[in-house]
C-alpha cells in the first residue's frame, strides 16, 4: 500500500522533441465513488487492477494500491466497466530530475493533453518544462473516472 502523491497540468505547447518513451492505454472503472475507485487498465503489454483512494484536501495526495494481472483477465474485466473506457497514449517526458506523463486523450476526450508529475512530498519543488501550462491538480473535472461521466469534447 502506498501514498500517491501527484499534480496534474494542461499542456500548452509542443513536448514531443524530448519524449523517452509512449504506451497506449485503455482502462475502465469496475467501481468510482467519492471515496475509493477501482480500476482495470491495459497499459502497453500488460494489465493492471488499481484501487484508489479520495484524494486529501490539496487534491495531490491520495491511497493507491496496484496489482498487475494478466492481460486476458483485463480484457475481460474491462467488458465489466459499464460506464466505457478511456483511451489514450502516455508519453514518458524526463525533465530535470522528474518524470512527466503526458496523456493525450482520444475518443470523447479527443483534444485533451495532461501531465502529471509523481512527487516525494507535497511541498517538493521541481522544474516546469516550458510546455507546462496550468495546474488543474484540484480540479476533480480532469481525474479519468470523471471524464468518462463529462467527456472533455462536451464541455
Amino acid at each position: 500500500m502506498a501514498l500517491e502523491i501527484e499534480r496534474k497540468f494542461l499542456v500548452r505547447g509542443d513536448f514531443l522533441g524530448d519524449v523517452s518513451s509512449s504506451s497506449r492505454i485503455v482502462q475502465g472503472y469496475l467501481a468510482a465513488s467519492p471515496v475509493a475507485s477501482v480500476r482495470v487498465r491495459i497499459y502497453g503489454e500488460k494489465g493492471y487492477m488499481t484501487v484508489k483512494g479520495r484524494p486529501g484536501e490539496s487534491g495531490m495526495s491520495r491511497f493507491e494500491w496496484e496489482k498487475e494481472i494478466p492481460v486476458d483477465e483485463a480484457l475481460m474485466l474491462l467488458k465489466l466497466c459499464g460506464g466505457g473506457v478511456i483511451d489514450k497514449v502516455r508519453h514518458l517526458v524526463p525533465y530535470e530530475g522528474h518524470v512527466f506523463e503526458v496523456d493525450v486523450f482520444h475518443g470523447m476526450n479527443e483534444g485533451l493533453v495532461l501531465a502529471e508529475v509523481e512527487l516525494e512530498s507535497e511541498d517538493e519543488d521541481f522544474s516546469r518544462p516550458q510546455w507546462l501550462g496550468e495546474e488543474v491538480t484540484s480540479d476533480v473535472r480532469y481525474r479519468n473516472s470523471m471524464l468518462l461521466k463529462h467527456p472533455f469534447t462536451k464541455w
